[in-house]
């Protein structure tokens, strides 16, 4: 179950760097119907369609994920934490990252995400 959870936030990474349609088609597949995200410069996202809207910005140029973790709350709510470290458009970015993943009947769907910049 912990190598899914992980695998999840990886295949978001990589569509993250693959941009356009690989990110919009993962994040559809992955978010819950009800989502937040906190995001870096304040940036508070409360719905889906919002949600996949910020996402479809510039791809990654490279990312690096470490310091795993994976904690369960219940049978059906994880949460899963790591460090982010990546680059876009030669500036780089580094986070500590946190995602709360809820299994629903089709897999487990994302319902919140937040990352505190480093």
């Amino acid at each position: 179950m912990d190598d899914e959870l992980i695998g999840l936030e990886d295949q978001g990474w990589q569509a993250l760097r693959a941009g356009g349609g690989t990110v919009i088609a993962f994040y559809n597949s992955v978010l819950d119907t009800q989502v937040t995200m906190l995001l870096p410069g304040g940036l508070t996202i409360t719905s889906r369609p919002a949600a996949l809207k910020a996402m479809s910005g510039a791809p990654w140029d490279w990312y690096h994920l470490s310091d795993w973790a994976v904690q369960h709350v219940t049978d059906d709510v994880a949460v899963v934490t790591y460090s982010a470290a990546a680059e876009r458009d030669e500036t780089p970015y580094a986070a500590l990252v946190s995602s709360l993943y809820v299994r629903r009947a089709g897999g487990w769907r994302l319902a919140f995400h937040q990352q505190t910049p480093r």
